[in-house]
C-alpha cells in the first residue's frame, strides 16, 4: 500500500509553474500573428475589390419603378410570339383568309355567277379552257365559278356550327366544373348521351326526321350540328374550369365578395379558354367535312344550294370520263379542312407549355 508522502507534493507544486511557462505567449509570437492577420486582411481585400460604376452611367431608377423590359408576358402575348415563328401558322392562316375572302366576296373572284349563267350543253363535261381553266360539269356548269360559290355554303355551316358548339358547350362545362356536385353529374350524364351518337351516323337519322327533312338548309345543317357536337367542347371546358377553380385569384375574388358568375366570367372562363379555342379550331374543319359528307348523300343541303359536297356528288357520275368536277370542289375542301387543323396544332403548340417543350 502507497503511503503519503509530502514531498511529492512540493515537487510537483515546483514542476506546475514551469510547465505552464513553455506555453505562455511570448510579445514576439503575438506581434508575428498580428502581422499574420494583417497579411490575411490585405489578401481578402484584393481578392473583393469590384469595379464601381459613376453615378452617370448607372442611373438609379425610382423606388418600386419597372421597367417594360421587365413585364412578364401574357400567354396570348407569349402565344403570338411563338405563333409567328411557326410556318405552318403562317402558311394556315394564309390559306385561311384566302377561303374567307372567297366566302365572302365572291365576285371578286369568279368570272360569273353560277345562279345567272346558262349552264349550256354543248359544253357538258368540257375540257379547261381560256376563261373556263377548271372545265365544265356534266350539265356544261363552270366547276371554277361553282367552286367560288360552293365556298360560302360550306364555310358558313362551318363557322356557324363551331360558334353554336363553343357557346352551348362552353357554358354548360364551366358551370359543370365550377359548381360541381349533383349539377355536375347531371349534365356529365347528359354529355354523355349525346357523345355516344356518332356525329354523322347522328346526323343521318335526326335529318330523315320530317321537321328536319321539310326544312334542308343551311340553319338545319347548323342546329344539327351544334346538337351533336357541343358535349366535346362541355368536357374540355369543365376540365379546364375545374383545373384553376381553386387558384389563388379565385380565391381572392371570393374572398373579396365577388359573386359565382362574377367569377366565372371575369376570371375562371377567361383563363379557361385556350384548350376551348384549339379543339373549336380543329372541329370547324371537321364541320365542313360532315356538311360536305351530308351533302354528297343528297341528305344536307338542298340541290339548289350550291357548295362542295353538292358539287362533288353531282359529278361523282361522270368521274370516269371527266374528273375534273369532282377533283376541283375536293380539292378546295381538303386544302380548307387542312388548313384549320394545321392552324389547330400550331394554337395547342403555343397555348400549352407541356407541349411546347415536346
Amino acid at each position: 500500500m502507497h503511503k503519503f508522502d509530502p514531498t511529492e507534493v512540493d515537487a510537483a507544486e515546483q514542476q506546475a509553474p514551469k510547465a505552464t511557462a513553455r506555453h505562455r505567449a511570448t510579445p514576439e509570437m503575438a506581434e508575428h500573428a498580428v502581422a499574420g492577420n494583417q497579411k490575411d486582411l490585405g489578401a481578402s481585400a484584393i481578392a473583393t475589390e469590384r469595379y464601381v460604376a459613376d453615378l452617370e452611367e448607372t442611373p438609379v431608377a425610382a423606388t418600386d419603378s419597372t421597367t417594360q423590359e421587365q413585364a412578364p408576358l401574357s400567354l396570348w402575348r407569349d402565344a403570338w410570339r411563338q405563333l409567328r415563328k411557326k410556318p405552318t401558322f403562317i402558311v394556315s392562316m394564309l390559306l385561311i383568309i384566302l377561303a374567307v375572302l372567297v366566302a365572302f366576296f365572291p365576285q371578286i373572284f369568279w368570272t360569273e355567277n353560277p345562279a345567272n349563267a346558262q349552264c349550256l350543253l354543248e359544253h357538258s363535261n368540257g375540257r379547261g379552257s381560256a376563261g373556263h381553266l377548271m372545265g365544265f360539269t356534266a350539265q356544261g356548269c363552270d366547276v371554277y365559278s361553282r367552286v367560288i360559290a360552293g365556298t360560302r355554303a360550306s364555310l358558313t355551316v362551318g363557322l356557324f356550327s363551331t360558334l353554336g358548339v363553343v357557346v352551348i358547350g362552353g357554358i354548360i362545362g364551366a358551370i359543370a366544373g365550377y359548381f360541381g356536385g349533383w349539377l355536375d353529374a347531371i349534365l356529365a350524364r347528359l354529355g354523355d348521351i349525346f357523345f355516344a351518337l356518332p356525329l354523322i351516323l347522328g346526323a343521318l337519322v335526326i335529318m330523315q326526321l320530317p321537321v328536319f327533312r321539310e326544312h334542308r338548309g343551311v340553319w338545319t345543317l347548323v342546329v344539327i350540328l351544334v346538337l351533336l357536337g357541343w358535349p366535346q367542347v362541355a368536357r374540355i371546358m369543365r376540365g379546364a374550369v375545374v383545373e384553376v377553380r381553386n387558384a389563388d385569384y379565385v380565391t381572392s375574388a371570393r374572398s373579396l365578395g365577388v359573386s359565382s358568375f362574377g367569377i366565372l366570367l371575369r376570371h375562371i372562363i377567361p383563363n379557361a379558354m385556350a384548350p376551348v379555342i384549339v379543339i373549336a379550331t380543329i372541329s370547324l374543319g371537321t364541320f365542313i367535312v360532315a356538311e360536305s359528307t351530308l351533302s354528297y348523300l343528297g341528305i344536307g343541303l338542298p340541290p339548289e344550294i350550291t357548295s362542295w359536297g353538292n358539287d362533288i356528288s353531282d359529278g361523282k357520275d361522270a368521274f370516269r370520263s371527266n374528273p375534273l368536277p369532282v377533283f376541283w370542289p375536293g380539292l378546295a375542301l381538303s386544302l380548307t379542312v387542312l388548313s384549320f387543323i394545321m392552324l389547330g396544332d400550331a394554337l395547342r403548340d403555343a397555348l400549352d407549355p407541356k407541349s411546347r417543350k415536346k
